[in-house]
């Protein structure tokens, strides 16, 4: 009987990492995605490619970030959008285009319009809230994803100011990143899906440096974005968040 329950015993210290992530909460799930995912700041530059109906485009920018109320872009290529920036100041929106000297405003419908004719709204590009802020989480499966195991989560938004009423995400098991997305609207139809790849360890934390968006309700092949550097934790000037920074 001894020998038993010094078996058992064993078999439990073998499996106990595997039981401790399988009893892992929708919310404990969503915290380490949030810490993988969020930062302080953060210094980004990236390509989109846009599949349109007769041709892609590829735009390269660089995006500075603080926290979740404060980005700047500036589209670096190609030469008909060099110079075009974007600020966005907690939930504002400002953009400088240099063919007219101009900086407008984008709020209310308009932030529902596509970024360059990509599949991401302008909405999509401004919430950069943490996912335990805006969503109630539920675990409603698991399912292999090329080759990764991940936990099915489905999320209800908690906040009337959210661009998408639910999102079911399918989170890798171990890395704690989203690899797929799907985004609905409070009708149940679906609006967006995303796939996330080439997930690559950055400063302490796994992150997704390829992603595609698809917006289902555009004809296409959709979107690519693609990270070429990042980097966090970094001093970036205050003036950069402000008005004049974006005719300079």
């Amino acid at each position: 009987m001894k020998n038993i329950k010094f078996i058992l015993s064993g078999l439990v210290l073998l499996f106990a990492p595997g039981l401790m992530q399988a009893q892992l909460s929708a919310k404990q799930i969503i915290d380490k995605v949030d810490q993988n995912l969020s930062s302080d700041n953060r210094v980004m530059e990236s390509s989109m490619t846009i599949h349109g109906r007769r041709a892609s485009r590829t735009i390269t920018s660089r995006t500075y970030s603080i926290g979740t109320t404060k980005s700047f872009t500036e589209y670096l290529s190609p030469a008909r959008e060099e110079g075009t920036k974007m600020l966005k100041l907690e939930d504002q929106l400002w953009i400088y285009a240099p063919s007219t000297d101009r900086t407008i405003q984008i709020s209310g419908h308009m932030l529902r319009q596509s970024v360059m004719g990509s599949d991401l709204s302008y909405e999509d590009m401004m919430d950069d809230r943490k996912l335990t802020d805006i969503y109630d989480a539920a675990l409603i499966g698991e399912e292999e994803i090329d080759g990764r195991n991940t936990y099915q989560l489905e999320m209800i938004a908690n906040v009337p100011d959210v661009a998408y009423y639910k999102r079911v995400m399918w989170i890798d098991t171990e890395r704690f990143v989203p690899l797929k997305e799907e985004l609905y609207a409070k009708s149940g139809q679906l609006l967006k899906r995303t796939t996330l790849s080439d997930v690559r360890k950055v400063d302490g934390r796994w992150f997704p440096m390829k992603m595609v968006y698809k917006d289902m309700l555009k004809q296409g092949e959709g979107t690519e974005f693609e990270i070429t550097d990042i980097k966090f934790n970094q001093d970036i000037p205050e003036y950069i968040f402000t008005k004049a920074a974006l005719k300079q």
